[in-house]
């Protein structure tokens, strides 16, 4: 199913709720003025029928005065006054009450049917709404994936072939080499990503989680990734908290926390060279790790939104970041999954770029004999 297809049932469904909304309005209009108008008439007529009933009252009782009170009991909305039978003001006053009171009532249900039908309407509205930008989402990303797993595989094919028909030197084949080293690994962190996703819909909880010094190992994590990076015109700096933060995470897990911010902050940011700073910081009893590039930025009102499923903003078609719009959505999942948090915020200094943190809470005191690397387990004896 195409984009512009999606757009045009999106226009179609925003004209038919306009229609359905018109149409409820005006018919609930009609039913009140109808109501209105009824009620109207119905008290005109009455009070003209109750004064032809006093005047028909005094003709009978000129003729036959001995039937003056069964016409009293026949018409209570009529007295005697001075002889004569007049309609019963206080009788008529509270006729005309009752009728307006019933209008009111109409008045009433009437807008409180229009306000409970269109609040449900406007709940099926963003229930479709929501649908029908899942669907683009997943329209999305299975453009990206076709154009991430295409891409690299028709790289590799070409550099293959040039390497199966020309003898090039060796610093041509290393180039060459490289080359296939890049595509292989942007293949393979695609692939990781989507079967990380699919994985995620199946835990409950990340295994495995061991005790680890977050200022330990995020340096180490960065040197092992830096040279891939490096390649790609970034330049990590790493500022450490200079003392211990003592986390239970799952190693293999956050690594991938950690690749993802790294490879975002890259993938967003122009130019040749690609400033990235990891900053570690203790906040009390919560260890800080800070991911901040120099890159486009994110708009206010797509801070949350960045870390949504399939998300990417923009047109597949004439996008031309690489990525699937899995990345951020993992690293909000494993992170929440590990009792965490992730922001996305601009720079501090107000300088153009994002910052990405993450807060994950420190380990208990009593953990601190614990060793590093050692599973932390709960009662039952299963990782915790």
């Amino acid at each position: 199913m195409s984009a512009q297809h999606l757009r045009r049932r999106a226009r179609v469904t925003q004209w038919t709720f306009g229609a359905i909304v018109a149409f409820l309005i005006s018919q609930v209009a009609w039913w009140l003025w109808f109501q209105a108008d009824y009620i109207g008439g119905v008290t005109a007529s009455t009070k003209a029928a109750w004064h032809d009933d006093a005047d028909l009252a005094n003709r009978i009782a000129a003729i036959e005065p001995t039937a003056v009170d069964e016409l009293m009991g026949a018409h209570p909305h009529l007295r005697l006054e001075a002889g004569r039978f007049v309609v019963d003001e206080e009788r008529l006053s509270e006729f005309v009450a009752d009728q307006r009171s019933a209008l009111r009532m109409f008045m009433f249900e009437g807008v409180f049917f229009v306000l409970v039908t269109l609040s449900g309407l406007l709940v099926l509205a963003r229930s479709v709404a929501a649908a029908r930008e899942l669907e683009m989402r997943q329209h999305n990303f299975l453009l990206a994936v076709t154009h991430e797993f295409r891409t690299p595989i028709s790289a590799m094919r070409l550099l293959i072939e040039t390497l199966l028909y020309r003898d090039p030197p060796r610093e041509r084949l290393e180039e060459y080499l490289r080359r296939m080293e890049r595509e292989l690994t942007r293949l393979q962190r695609s692939s990781d990503q989507v079967l990380a996703s699919a994985r995620l819909e199946q835990l409950a909880q990340l295994d495995e989680a061991t005790r680890e010094d977050l200022d330990q190992l995020v340096p180490a994590l960065v040197n092992k990734v830096r040279g891939t990076y490096e390649a790609r015109g970034a330049r990590l700096t790493v500022v450490p908290a200079g003392e211990p933060l003592p986390v239970r995470l799952p190693p293999e897990a956050f690594e991938l926390v950690l690749t993802n911010l790294l490879d975002n902050a890259v993938k967003y940011s122009p130019g040749p060279e690609k400033p990235v700073l990891v900053e570690l910081a203790r906040r009390g009893d919560i260890a800080a790790l800070a991911v901040e590039d120099e890159g486009v930025g994110v708009p206010p009102k797509e801070a949350e939104k960045v870390f949504e499923r399939f998300y990417r903003p923009g047109s597949e078609m004439t996008r031309r970041s690489q990525g699937v719009g899995l990345g951020l959505y993992l690293v909000r999942s494993i992170v929440e999954l590990m009792g965490g948090r992730v922001a996305c915020e601009p720079r501090q200094d107000g300088r153009r770029g994002t910052r990405f943190t993450v807060t994950l809470p420190l380990a208990p005191a009593a953990e601190a004999a614990g060793r590093r690397g050692t599973p932390v387990r709960g009662a039952a004896g299963r990782p915790a």
